[in-house]
């Protein structure tokens, strides 16, 4: 009963403010922003998208890079289930949120730790520092790995979606002995994706080129129509009609109206062509030893240009992986598609 009271405040919030009509999701959107509900609104995103889950804060410490000292960060985190530890990263313009439709499914067999990445969701949002040191792959993967071990967990395996790919590649190169194996949805590595960019790729995947471009100007210009950006981004990735669910939809907005938010996103990607190219060159060709998996969608850009398996297996010693009948978001569009493609490959005890 509560949790169905629940989601009337938090819809209702929203459907009071008026329909929304641009993009897939043609249904009114709640404006997750401005809510009576106690708790905040993303307290009520919890309590309704991930009953029997506990939210908490974990500060992390920063590190040494190049040099370069990073800074910590505060990092929303969610754990739910029991059994062994299975992280949950996200990608962008996510958060934790995105998981919803396969984190229950998943705390059957395993304790599900969500998290939002830091400068995304409701995790703080550091300045990107020198060469965007804060956001290098390096950086965002010791705040995975500190939250983990905040929980008591020294060894764990991941699941990286997009942006979050990104970070556990990082994670199963720097800590081999602590990130056991990994699943990574609908990415290839970056630096083969940037090399064979075409005008087709280039198209469809503009964010990649423009989020790299010095602040402010990405940042100002998607500061201006923030619903408009992100609602354009997720109909170019979503081949599912209703895939994003309004309650989905609502905290990923209410997260990127935030002007924080959207200087971090640019700071992620920049670090990805600047600093965390550094990184991997100076790993020399040393592969991830973990065995990976990688999933992406049949229906996605990345799938259709990419040969997945083969930019894979240029970077880590044991990879496997198929194609799920979605486009880019797996999580979303295709969950139980996906869950069925984890089980054999995910260590259950």
């Amino acid at each position: 009963m509560r949790q169905n009271a629940d989601r009337r405040l938090f819809l209702g919030a929203g459907l009071a403010l008026g329909a929304a009509v641009v993009g897939r999701a043609r249904a009114a959107i709640p404006n997750a922003i401005q809510t009576g509900y106690a708790g905040g609104p993303g307290v009520l995103a919890n309590t309704y998208l991930f009953p029997g889950f506990k939210q908490s804060f974990v500060t992390t410490s920063g590190m040494t890079i190049n040099g370069t000292e990073t800074s910590g960060a505060t990092i929303n985190t969610l754990v739910g289930g029991k059994g062994p530890p299975l992280l949950l990263i996200h990608g962008h313009p996510l958060t934790h949120v995105s998981w919803h439709k396969i984190a229950g499914k998943l705390a059957e067999r395993f304790t599900v730790v969500l998290t939002d990445m830091r400068g995304y969701g409701d995790s703080s949002k550091p300045e990107g520092g020198p060469d965007h040191v804060n956001y290098s792959k390096r950086s965002m993967g010791n705040d995975q790995v500190q939250v983990m071990r905040s929980l008591g967990f020294d060894t764990f395996q991941a699941i990286g979606h997009d942006r979050g790919g990104r970070v556990l590649h990082r994670m199963m190169l720097d800590h081999p002995d602590t990130v056991t194996r990994g699943v990574v949805l609908d990415i290839a590595p970056a630096g083969e994706m940037y090399s064979r960019t075409n005008q087709e790729f280039a198209t469809k995947y503009f964010w990649w080129f423009f989020h790299i471009q010095e602040a402010p100007l990405p940042e100002d210009l998607i500061n201006a129509q923030p619903e408009v950006y992100i609602r354009a981004h997720l109909d170019a990735q979503c081949q599912t009609p209703d895939a994003v669910t309004t309650e989905a939809f609502a905290e990923y907005l209410r997260c990127y109206r935030d002007p924080a938010c959207v200087h971090a996103v640019c700071e992620d990607y920049r670090a990805t062509v600047t600093i965390d190219q550094q990184l991997l060159a100076a790993d020399d060709g040393r592969k991830v030893p973990q065995p990976l998996l990688a999933l992406w969608g049949a229906k996605g850009t990345v799938g259709e240009m990419f040969d997945v398996i083969a930019l894979w297996k240029a970077e880590a010693a044991n990879v496997s992986g198929e194609a799920l009948p979605c486009g880019h978001l797996i999580p979303e569009e295709a969950p139980e598609a996906l869950v069925t493609a984890l089980g054999p490959f995910l260590a259950a005890g």
